[in-house]
């Protein structure tokens, strides 16, 4: 069975950082692109960022750039967000999510998602 298992998450002044962490487990997850999606109450879940396997391709949501980093460590099946100047509007669930393939924006294209995890900047 499939398990993405998110932490990390917290409050934390305007300004402040936080650093994300997703751990795979239950397969092999060798080919496969991980993202970085959050949802705000009331709103849609969006792409905040995504990695290829390789870690060779990023890509980020205009928002973050800059600001977000995404990386992976695949001898530990593990994704990391690093998150940096953190402003109000970044206050969301984020939730980590794997595709075999490329990466994509579209929550639709993600077949495995974690649980998510809560992040809230204070102003």
């Amino acid at each position: 069975q499939v398990q993405l298992v998110e932490s990390g998450g917290g409050l934390v002044q305007a300004g402040g950082s936080l650093r994300l962490s997703c751990a795979a487990s239950g397969r092999t997850f060798i080919g496969y692109a991980m993202g970085w999606f959050r949802q705000a109450p009331k709103a849609e879940r969006e792409f905040v960022a995504g990695i290829s396997w390789s870690g060779g391709i990023t890509d980020y949501a205009n928002s973050v750039k800059g600001r977000f980093t995404i990386s992976r460590d695949n001898a530990k099946n593990t994704v990391y967000l690093q998150m940096n100047s953190l402003k109000p509007e970044d206050t969301a669930v984020y939730y980590c999510a794997a595709r075999q393939g490329s990466v994509w924006r579209t929550t639709t294209r993600y077949n495995y998602w974690g649980q998510g995890t809560q992040v809230t900047v204070s102003s």
